[in-house]
């Protein structure tokens, strides 16, 4: 009735089961050396540490987009596998996400090359939000309850924006940070009236630490943008916001470390870069200080699961 073990144990082919829960931290990564160049520009230092930073991210994100890429070459169904599981779905967000982040590290330097980037990671992106949608409608309805995980799907965009200012592209900045604030709206709104009636279990209330991300993003849009008002208010928010994270840390982690974790690393290095945006270069100073602390430790734990195996297993993943 049941079939015997294979001995010796069959090894999966080479990225077969390659985890998008990688990706999270490797966008963290980034967004640590795009906050990083922000900090030592705003404090008159030398900015090479932030493009070295940036550089070794950028190659990690280039393997690991060169694994995943890999599995779905042997079965594009995989996709749709990926996307009914919470840390592969927003692992797969986060992929395209931190292309756009590469992008806007790679704009002053290579202008043509980030371009090619930022339009191939947005429709990219778009394409995998439709699929998500279809995924999420074929659930059932515990499933397809909101997380914090699905800004990365729908507000990851505003990512791009930072991109596209950064290219010279404003109106298609502006275009996407209006595009994308009524969503982070909504998703913060259910997310608050969802958590007012059920608790998250420990293993996934690091996850709530992605709420940070938008509001940081729109901040340091809208002051790339010339909407000071609006940059000034989603930082105040945002600072509200990581001061309650701050006083409920020990809610947050007490069931340890987990892949989960990387949902620390881009919404603080984001902050970060939110302060220096509008101005308040001591305050993320500190921010900066203490993402540099934080991000490197969480993504070198994730990475190294990743090359023992673990990683996929912990998170789940489909094998191709």
């Amino acid at each position: 009735m049941y079939p015997a073990p294979e001995f010796p144990p069959r090894k999966p082919r080479l990225f077969a089961r390659t985890p998008p829960a990688v990706f999270p931290v490797v966008l963290g990564l980034l967004g640590l050396g795009l906050a990083l160049r922000q900090g030592l520009s705003a404090l008159g230092l030398p900015g090479g540490m932030a493009e070295v930073l940036l550089g070794a991210a950028g190659a990690i994100w280039a393997f690991a987009m060169l694994a995943y890429g890999a599995k779905l070459g042997r079965r594009p169904g995989v996709l749709a596998e990926e996307m009914r599981v919470l840390p592969s779905r927003g692992g797969v967000a986060a992929g395209s996400v931190g292309a756009m982040a590469l992008a806007a590290a790679l704009a002053p330097f290579a202008p043509r090359i980030a371009s090619a980037l930022l339009l191939l990671a947005l429709l990219g992106h778009a394409a995998q939000a439709v699929m998500l949608v279809a995924v999420l409608r074929r659930l059932p309805d515990p499933a397809r309850r909101v997380n914090p995980s699905v800004h990365l799907s729908f507000v990851g965009p505003i990512v791009g924006a930072l991109a596209a200012a950064g290219l010279g592209w404003t109106g298609l900045a502006v275009a996407l940070f209006w595009a994308t604030l009524p969503v982070a709206l909504l998703i913060w709104t259910l997310s608050a009236v969802q958590f007012a009636r059920e608790v998250p279990p420990a293993p996934l209330r690091p996850i709530l630490a992605i709420h940070l991300a938008p509001a940081s993003l729109l901040a340091s849009v809208a002051a790339q943008t010339g909407q000071t008002e609006m940059a000034v208010a989603f930082a105040l928010a945002g600072g509200a916001y990581l001061a309650t994270m701050l006083l409920g840390a020990r809610w947050m982690t007490v069931a340890g470390f987990s892949p989960l974790w990387g949902s620390f690393t881009f919404p603080l290095a984001a902050y970060s870069g939110a302060l220096f945006a509008v101005g308040w270069d001591f305050a993320g100073t500190v921010v900066l200080i203490a993402a540099l602390g934080v991000v490197p430790v969480i993504a070198y734990q994730v990475i190294r699961m990743w090359a023992t195996g673990s990683l996929a297993q912990k998170t789940n993943a489909a094998e191709a």
